[in-house]
């Protein structure tokens, strides 16, 4: 039987859809959804997500303390990985839910995703809790749960495992002293293995809340044979200072650029009558300190930080700029946030309506309008902290602006011209570049070279004088889909702007360039394109300056070595070979050799093909001098080398009418 004809896309479509039909789609009802991907809820199964649990009913009691309701907590930590946390707030709701006849308000909320008090805001202004997940997600997550509820005087009861109810909400009977409600679960070894709390993560924690929340009391307790030197087996937190008292704890005896620390309390300005929230910090500048940060909101930690973070910052450096110019200090419209973070003790505790994070475990805040309240609270309190002690605020413009000269003159270093860099003793340069000594004629250059071997091999065969040599490992990160931090971490990339020397994006300037030609020298086959594909794309994005003066080129190592007799040639690709082939060595038994990269040409060779100004071949990179005119330049590599696969679709859908099927290396 003759093969279908290529133009045929159909011939080999399957003529049944097998299985996949309405009986195979799921419909994971309850808590089942949690058990199958815990990770969509608290973010995997590991010590950090186990935690959280903890931190899950820990936030429920907190909510209620902020809320005014509850002045006390209590956690406790039992043998057998037993957490309770009990709080004397109003107590859940036992009685019948309108939507639910037949189940109780406590049962619905334990046992349903998505349901909780804290969606109008009618029930808690400011809270932690915003999905009505944090529960019930902890309950579907544990083999034993049980809730006891004192409300209106009475105890009920109401015990469930794995997320299914073990029975009917219990009335326990009067219970005159006591309110509140009171969480116990013991987390599922289904799901999370043989992991167990530890006790001086979960004791940190109830300490950490404390301070957060000037008027609750938190109670700690653990088992005896728990407890150790670091964790007492009962211990009690109050703290009516807050944050401030908290700071005070961490800078210990540490001598401090200021005397006192920078702390402060203000309410957000009302909308409508309604109170939008507070916002609470404390800042210390420790001399010789590499610093920390603690970020909150609504009593949750956010590790990553995010607007309320951006808020911060950008008052004090506001703040401090302005009392720059008001004691003449010019220099001071320079200093950067970092410039002000940099070594300083940070804590800073917001509260606010319907925050929106990142995602369930809350790592970071993304509430836009935070950003804009924050400032704005701390703005005027740090301008009257730096003013009303005239010597105090000078001391700390003093050390920041240290900071920041230190800054400018690493900058400054990294930026200095090839001429001095060469004869700089001092320069910082990565160890696997072999620099040049630039006392030639010739215009110095930088070969990046793909690999070690032939980084070997193009070391042999430069000219020490004018050509400088650094090999990089494999493909380098793809810079138009990595973030900014992704790509300052990146070791190659950081080697890349050390020896060039001339800084990045905003900062890059060709003046400082420390090579007169960046070359680009990698092998002829797919994979060598693709890495001098990575590399333009970095100098685009990250150097375009560099590229628009003219000083990228791309080498021409040979394909092919052609002999016939005495007589040898180089060929580039396919086709110059078929011309050498029908030029020169026409009528010519010819010897062919394929270099499979640049590591297999000795030194010689590779001097004489790709290396040696007099022989080679480069080709210049260039750009639209004009920015507008790049437009069209970005969106390509966009579409080709940014974070979205489809335009990457597109464009080899758009593209393959026209590619000559006999090309195609099949």
């Amino acid at each position: 039987m003759a093969d279908p004809t290529p133009d045929d896309l159909f011939a080999n479509t399957p003529t049944s859809s097998g299985d996949y039909n309405a009986s195979a789609i799921e419909v994971l009802e309850g808590l089942e959804p949690v058990r199958r991907r815990p990770g969509m809820y608290i973010g995997g199964t590991d010590d950090r997500a186990f935690h959280h649990l903890a931190a899950e009913v820990l936030d429920n009691a907190m909510d209620e303390a902020v809320a005014g309701h509850a002045t006390r907590i209590e956690m406790r930590l039992d043998e057998g990985n037993r957490l309770s946390v009990a709080d004397n707030g109003r107590g859940i709701p036992v009685d019948e839910h309108p939507k639910f006849p037949g189940k109780s308000t406590l049962e619905v909320i334990l046992s349903t995703l998505h349901s909780g008090g804290k969606f109008s805001g009618k029930a808690y202004a400011t809270s932690g809790g915003l999905h009505g997940v944090g529960v019930s997600v902890v309950n579907a997550l544990s083999v034993h749960t049980r809730v006891e509820v004192a409300r209106d005087k009475q105890l009920y009861a109401q015990e469930f495992s794995r997320g299914i109810t073990q029975g009917k909400i219990e009335n326990l009977g009067p219970t005159p002293n006591r309110r509140g409600t009171t969480v116990t679960f013991i987390p599922d070894p289904e799901i999370f293995g043989d992991k167990s709390f530890n006790p001086k993560r979960l004791f940190k924690l109830a300490r950490s809340k404390a301070y957060l929340f000037a008027g609750v009391e938190i109670r700690w307790k653990c088992a005896p044979s728990l407890a150790s030197e670091d964790v007492p087996a009962e211990a009690v937190f109050k703290f009516p200072g807050g944050l401030a008292d908290h700071l005070a704890e961490q800078v210990g005896t540490r001598e401090c650029v200021t005397a006192q620390p920078f702390t402060g309390l203000q309410e957000f300005p009302q909308i409508d009558g309604i109170g939008q929230g507070r916002a609470e910090w404390a800042i210390a500048w420790p001399l010789y300190s590499d610093g920390s940060t603690s970020w909150y909101c609504n009593t949750v930690p956010t590790p990553d930080g995010g607007t309320h973070e951006q808020g911060l910052r950008t008052a004090l450096t506001r703040g401090l700029r302005a009392f720059g110019e008001l004691v003449g200090a010019k220099k001071a419209k320079d200093i950067t946030a970092d410039d002000v973070m940099t070594g300083a003790e940070v804590m800073l505790s917001v509260f606010i309506r319907d925050p929106q994070f990142q995602s369930q475990t809350k790592d970071r805040l993304t509430s836009p309008e935070a950003a804009r309240l924050v400032e704005n609270a701390v703005r005027d309190h740090f301008d009257h902290f730096l003013t009303d002690n005239m010597e105090r605020g000078k001391a700390l413009l003093g050390e920041v602006m240290e900071r920041m000269d230190e800054r400018l003159k690493r900058k400054q270093e990294r930026e200095i011209k090839r001429k001095s860099a060469t004869n700089a003793k001092k320069l910082r340069l990565p160890g696997k570049l072999t620099d040049c000594s630039g006392e030639g004629k010739r215009e110095t250059e930088l070969f990046i070279v793909e690999g070690d071997s032939a980084g070997g091999s193009a070391k042999q065969a430069r000219d020490r004088k004018s050509q400088a040599i650094l090999p990089i490992r494999g493909k380098i990160l793809n810079v138009a889909s990595a973030t900014a931090d992704k790509i300052r971490a990146n070791s190659e990339i950081a080697d890349l702007s050390l020896a060039l020397g001339c800084g990045t994006r905003k900062d890059c300037d060709p003046t400082t360039l420390r090579y007169d030609r960046i070359i680009i020298m990698t092998d002829a086959d797919v994979d060598g394109a693709h890495i001098a594909t990575l590399l333009m794309t970095f100098f685009f994005q990250e150097m375009p300056e560099i590229v628009r003066a003219g000083h990228l080129f791309l080498a021409q190592p040979p394909l092919y070595r052609l002999v016939a007799g005495k007589e040898s040639r180089y060929a580039r690709d396919d086709a110059h070979r078929a011309e050498l082939e029908t030029t020169v060595f026409k009528g010519k038994k010819v010897d062919v050799s394929r270099f499979k990269g640049l590591g297999e040409m000795n030194p010689q060779q590779l001097r004489e093909t790709t290396m040696a100004p007099e022989t080679r071949g480069l080709i210049r990179i260039t750009l639209p001098q004009e920015f507008e005119d790049r437009a069209g330049v970005a969106r390509l590599v966009d579409e080709l080398m940014g974070r979205n696969p489809e335009h990457r679709f597109n464009f080899i859908q758009n593209r393959a009418g026209e590619i000559d099927r006999d090309l195609i290396d099949a």
